[in-house]
Protein backbone atom coordinates (compact mmCIF):
# COMPACT_ATOMS: atom_id res chain seq x y z
CA UNK A 1 0.00 0.00 0.00
CA UNK A 2 1.36 3.07 -1.01
CA UNK A 3 2.22 5.86 1.73
CA UNK A 4 0.24 9.13 2.40
CA UNK A 5 2.18 11.63 -0.01
CA UNK A 6 2.08 8.98 -2.73
CA UNK A 7 -1.75 8.15 -2.60
CA UNK A 8 -2.06 11.71 -2.28
CA UNK A 9 -0.31 12.73 -5.54
CA UNK A 10 -1.81 9.62 -7.00
CA UNK A 11 -5.52 11.44 -6.29
CA UNK A 12 -4.66 14.32 -7.49
CA UNK A 13 -4.08 12.83 -10.70
CA UNK A 14 -6.79 11.38 -10.79
CA UNK A 15 -8.95 14.31 -9.63
CA UNK A 16 -7.00 16.22 -12.43
CA UNK A 17 -7.78 14.01 -15.24
CA UNK A 18 -11.20 13.79 -14.69
CA UNK A 19 -11.59 17.79 -14.24
CA UNK A 20 -10.08 18.02 -17.91
CA UNK A 21 -12.46 15.10 -18.92
CA UNK A 22 -15.60 17.13 -17.67
CA UNK A 23 -14.27 20.38 -18.59
CA UNK A 24 -13.82 18.63 -22.30
CA UNK A 25 -17.72 17.77 -22.54
CA UNK A 26 -18.72 20.58 -20.86
CA UNK A 27 -17.25 22.63 -23.83
CA UNK A 28 -18.20 20.22 -26.36
CA UNK A 29 -21.82 20.51 -25.13
CA UNK A 30 -21.93 24.14 -24.87
CA UNK A 31 -22.41 24.15 -21.53
CA UNK A 32 -20.36 25.72 -18.12
CA UNK A 33 -18.15 23.47 -16.04
CA UNK A 34 -19.69 25.32 -13.04
CA UNK A 35 -23.02 23.36 -13.99
CA UNK A 36 -21.95 19.86 -13.47
CA UNK A 37 -21.05 18.30 -9.74
CA UNK A 38 -18.65 15.82 -9.54
CA UNK A 39 -19.40 13.46 -6.96
CA UNK A 40 -16.62 11.31 -5.97
CA UNK A 41 -17.64 8.02 -5.20
CA UNK A 42 -15.47 6.29 -2.40
CA UNK A 43 -17.29 3.58 -1.60
CA UNK A 44 -14.57 0.73 -0.09
CA UNK A 45 -11.86 3.01 0.05
CA UNK A 46 -10.86 3.82 3.25
CA UNK A 47 -11.49 7.23 5.27
CA UNK A 48 -8.09 8.36 5.16
CA UNK A 49 -8.48 8.56 1.36
CA UNK A 50 -11.47 11.01 2.28
CA UNK A 51 -9.32 13.16 4.64
CA UNK A 52 -6.76 13.41 1.44
CA UNK A 53 -9.78 14.06 -0.94
CA UNK A 54 -10.88 16.52 1.29
CA UNK A 55 -7.27 18.33 1.39
CA UNK A 56 -7.21 18.32 -2.38
CA UNK A 57 -10.62 20.65 -2.92
CA UNK A 58 -13.31 17.89 -2.99
CA UNK A 59 -16.84 18.44 -0.97
CA UNK A 60 -19.34 15.61 -2.53
CA UNK A 61 -18.71 12.05 -1.81
CA UNK A 62 -20.36 9.07 -2.48
CA UNK A 63 -21.19 5.86 -0.87
CA UNK A 64 -23.46 2.71 -1.06
CA UNK A 65 -23.48 0.98 1.93
CA UNK A 66 -24.76 2.02 4.73
CA UNK A 67 -22.87 0.19 7.29
CA UNK A 68 -19.57 1.61 6.10
CA UNK A 69 -20.79 5.08 4.69
CA UNK A 70 -21.87 5.85 8.36
CA UNK A 71 -18.54 4.49 10.19
CA UNK A 72 -17.18 7.35 7.59
CA UNK A 73 -19.18 10.12 7.90
CA UNK A 74 -18.54 9.91 12.20
CA UNK A 75 -14.97 10.11 11.49
CA UNK A 76 -14.46 12.88 8.37
CA UNK A 77 -16.18 15.71 8.49
CA UNK A 78 -16.61 19.17 6.00
CA UNK A 79 -18.25 16.94 3.65
CA UNK A 80 -21.19 16.56 1.65
CA UNK A 81 -22.18 12.91 1.87
CA UNK A 82 -24.36 11.48 -1.51
CA UNK A 83 -25.79 7.69 -1.06
CA UNK A 84 -25.49 6.75 -4.59
CA UNK A 85 -26.48 2.35 -3.63
CA UNK A 86 -30.02 0.80 -3.12
CA UNK A 87 -31.23 1.53 0.58
CA UNK A 88 -33.00 -0.80 2.32
CA UNK A 89 -35.80 0.55 3.64
CA UNK A 90 -34.63 -1.00 7.32
CA UNK A 91 -31.42 1.20 6.51
CA UNK A 92 -33.36 4.29 5.72
CA UNK A 93 -33.12 6.46 9.54
CA UNK A 94 -29.53 5.59 9.84
CA UNK A 95 -28.87 6.88 6.00
CA UNK A 96 -31.27 9.66 6.53
CA UNK A 97 -29.04 10.40 9.69
CA UNK A 98 -26.05 11.61 7.53
CA UNK A 99 -26.69 11.64 3.92
CA UNK A 100 -26.94 15.08 1.98
CA UNK A 101 -28.47 13.64 -0.78
CA UNK A 102 -30.03 9.95 -1.40
CA UNK A 103 -29.46 9.21 -5.30
CA UNK A 104 -31.70 6.00 -5.47
CA UNK A 105 -35.09 6.86 -4.16
CA UNK A 106 -37.50 3.91 -6.25
CA UNK A 107 -40.40 3.36 -3.79
CA UNK A 108 -43.17 4.95 -2.09
CA UNK A 109 -42.00 3.05 1.00
CA UNK A 110 -38.54 3.72 1.06
CA UNK A 111 -39.46 7.50 0.76
CA UNK A 112 -41.41 7.50 4.00
CA UNK A 113 -38.59 5.45 5.87
CA UNK A 114 -36.39 8.33 4.84
CA UNK A 115 -39.02 10.79 5.57
CA UNK A 116 -39.46 9.51 9.53
CA UNK A 117 -35.48 9.00 9.67
CA UNK A 118 -35.24 12.82 8.36
CA UNK A 119 -37.47 13.79 10.57
CA UNK A 120 -36.15 11.89 13.39
CA UNK A 121 -32.96 13.20 13.34
CA UNK A 122 -34.37 16.89 12.99
CA UNK A 123 -32.92 17.11 9.35
CA UNK A 124 -33.97 17.60 5.39
CA UNK A 125 -33.00 15.27 3.11
CA UNK A 126 -32.19 15.93 -0.55
CA UNK A 127 -33.65 12.82 -3.07
CA UNK A 128 -33.09 11.92 -6.44
CA UNK A 129 -36.11 9.61 -8.04
CA UNK A 130 -33.83 7.03 -9.49
CA UNK A 131 -35.15 6.09 -13.11
CA UNK A 132 -35.09 2.68 -14.77
CA UNK A 133 -33.49 2.77 -17.86
CA UNK A 134 -34.06 -1.06 -18.85
CA UNK A 135 -36.69 -2.23 -16.92
CA UNK A 136 -34.88 -4.36 -14.65
CA UNK A 137 -36.27 -4.26 -11.02
CA UNK A 138 -32.59 -6.19 -10.08
CA UNK A 139 -31.06 -2.73 -10.86
CA UNK A 140 -33.50 -0.73 -9.12
CA UNK A 141 -35.56 1.80 -10.33
CA UNK A 142 -38.94 3.22 -10.67
CA UNK A 143 -40.74 2.62 -14.49
CA UNK A 144 -40.66 5.92 -15.81
CA UNK A 145 -45.01 6.10 -16.32
CA UNK A 146 -44.48 5.80 -11.98
CA UNK A 147 -41.99 8.60 -12.14
CA UNK A 148 -44.76 11.58 -11.33
CA UNK A 149 -46.64 9.79 -8.78
CA UNK A 150 -43.44 8.58 -6.90
CA UNK A 151 -42.27 12.10 -7.26
CA UNK A 152 -45.72 13.91 -5.91
CA UNK A 153 -45.61 11.91 -2.73
CA UNK A 154 -41.53 12.89 -1.90
CA UNK A 155 -43.08 16.11 -2.51
CA UNK A 156 -45.43 15.96 0.04
CA UNK A 157 -43.15 13.90 2.32
CA UNK A 158 -41.61 16.38 5.59
CA UNK A 159 -37.99 16.06 6.04
CA UNK A 160 -37.34 15.17 2.11
CA UNK A 161 -36.44 17.98 -0.68
CA UNK A 162 -37.37 16.22 -4.16
CA UNK A 163 -34.12 16.89 -5.92
CA UNK A 164 -34.71 15.12 -9.55
CA UNK A 165 -33.39 12.27 -11.45
CA UNK A 166 -31.00 9.94 -11.12
CA UNK A 167 -30.14 7.10 -13.37
CA UNK A 168 -27.62 4.20 -14.48
CA UNK A 169 -27.09 3.58 -18.50
CA UNK A 170 -28.28 0.16 -19.32
CA UNK A 171 -25.11 -2.80 -19.95
CA UNK A 172 -24.76 -2.81 -23.74
CA UNK A 173 -26.46 0.04 -24.52
CA UNK A 174 -24.88 3.69 -26.00
CA UNK A 175 -24.88 5.89 -23.05
CA UNK A 176 -25.90 8.93 -24.42
CA UNK A 177 -29.15 7.20 -25.60
CA UNK A 178 -29.75 5.87 -22.32
CA UNK A 179 -29.37 9.40 -20.24
CA UNK A 180 -31.43 11.33 -23.32
CA UNK A 181 -34.76 9.00 -21.61
CA UNK A 182 -33.34 10.05 -18.15
CA UNK A 183 -33.14 13.97 -19.48
CA UNK A 184 -36.79 13.14 -21.31
CA UNK A 185 -37.94 11.85 -17.19
CA UNK A 186 -36.44 14.89 -16.13
CA UNK A 187 -37.79 17.32 -18.02
CA UNK A 188 -41.53 15.90 -17.64
CA UNK A 189 -40.74 15.86 -13.92
CA UNK A 190 -40.20 19.76 -13.93
CA UNK A 191 -43.26 20.35 -15.78
CA UNK A 192 -44.96 19.66 -12.07
CA UNK A 193 -41.89 20.06 -9.60
CA UNK A 194 -39.92 22.87 -11.49
CA UNK A 195 -37.54 22.82 -8.27
CA UNK A 196 -36.32 19.52 -9.02
CA UNK A 197 -33.40 20.09 -11.92
CA UNK A 198 -30.88 17.72 -10.61
CA UNK A 199 -30.16 14.65 -13.23
CA UNK A 200 -27.78 12.57 -11.45
CA UNK A 201 -26.11 10.39 -14.46
CA UNK A 202 -22.43 9.05 -15.88
CA UNK A 203 -19.61 7.37 -14.05
CA UNK A 204 -15.79 6.83 -14.92
CA UNK A 205 -16.52 5.23 -18.34
CA UNK A 206 -19.44 7.35 -19.44
CA UNK A 207 -19.42 10.84 -17.88
CA UNK A 208 -18.83 12.65 -21.28
CA UNK A 209 -22.28 11.59 -22.56
CA UNK A 210 -23.77 12.02 -19.30
CA UNK A 211 -22.60 16.11 -19.87
CA UNK A 212 -23.95 15.73 -22.75
CA UNK A 213 -27.41 14.79 -22.05
CA UNK A 214 -27.68 17.38 -19.52
CA UNK A 215 -26.01 15.24 -16.08
CA UNK A 216 -26.03 18.11 -13.66
CA UNK A 217 -23.96 15.79 -11.46
CA UNK A 218 -21.94 13.07 -12.38
CA UNK A 219 -20.49 9.96 -10.21
CA UNK A 220 -16.77 9.15 -10.36
CA UNK A 221 -15.20 6.67 -8.15
CA UNK A 222 -12.59 4.24 -10.05
CA UNK A 223 -11.58 7.27 -12.36
CA UNK A 224 -10.25 9.17 -9.24
CA UNK A 225 -9.24 6.04 -6.49
CA UNK A 226 -8.25 3.82 -9.37
CA UNK A 227 -9.10 0.02 -8.79
CA UNK A 228 -8.84 -1.64 -5.17
CA UNK A 229 -6.80 -4.82 -4.69
CA UNK A 230 -8.64 -7.56 -4.29
CA UNK A 231 -7.35 -8.56 -0.92
CA UNK A 232 -8.65 -4.86 0.10
CA UNK A 233 -12.17 -4.82 -1.20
Amino acid sequence: MSGPGERRAMLAAGLAEVEGRIAAACDQAGRARGEVTLVTVTKTWPAADLVLLRELGVRDVGENKDQEASAKAAQVDGLRWHFVGQVQSRKARSVASYADVVHSLDRTRLADALSAGARRSERVVEVLVQVSLDGDPARGGALPADVPGLADHVAGLPGLRLGGVMGVAPRGEDPRQAFDRLAAASRALLSDHPEASAISAGMSGDLEAAVGAGATHLRVGTAILGHRPPDLR
